[in-house]
């Protein structure tokens, strides 16, 4: 079972480190766009949209990445203080009342639009129009990815509550701490002396 939740894991972080490479493409976009524009006063009408189109797949795809690394925004003023079979009991009522609910209608409306804009072809309403219909076919699959990575979650809420400590996760960068770099400082002066 540990195998298979670090996998999901593994699919999850390498799935949202390949799509953080469009921060480089939407910054060249940008960098473009201002260059054309103020330099060589020929700005490009579908530079926004692709912009946008961009960002949103960025945002809709790092969604599991960030549920796998326990990223997301919570109320952690008192979720910290709690025993880990207390964290576990409220992470898996919420998952199963918030999250799955919300995922699933996520997923369902994001393939119901999806097959309406690939219909008719939908495109931007620009001079020159980018189709929207790929973009919207991110919408359900970000959307099975994240279910993916909840119900992972959910295994480990449950894991969590049998055996009172959390499984481990998988490693990826960490924000670096404040807390952590001075206590690196101090460890560093210690050794010196």
């Amino acid at each position: 079972m540990k195998k298979l939740l670090l996998a999901v894991d593994h699919l999850s972080t390498w799935i949202g480190q390949a799509f953080a490479w469009l921060i480089v493409v939407l910054t060249a976009l940008i960098t473009w766009e201002v260059f054309s524009r103020y330099i060589l006063n020929a700005p490009h009408d579908w530079n926004l949209d692709a912009q946008l189109m961009g960002y949103g797949t960025l945002f809709m795809m790092a969604g599991a990445y960030t549920l796998a690394k326990s990223g997301h925004v919570r109320g952690d003023v008192l979720y910290g203080f709690f025993q880990p079979r207390t964290q576990a009991a409220i992470d898996l009522a919420l998952y199963i009342v918030f999250f799955l609910p919300g995922i699933v209608a996520l997923t369902w409306a994001g393939w119901t639009f999806f097959q309406d804009a690939l219909a008719i072809r939908e495109s931007t309403f620009s001079a020159t129009p980018l189709p929207i219909y790929p973009f919207k076919a991110v919408i359900p699959v970000a959307g099975l990815l994240l279910m993916l990575q909840g119900f992972v979650e959910i295994v480990r809420c449950a894991q969590c509550l049998r055996t009172g400590s959390w499984p481990s996760r998988e490693q990826d960068v960490e924000e670096v701490d404040v807390d952590k770099l001075k206590q690196m400082v101090r460890a560093d002066e210690g050794a010196a002396r």
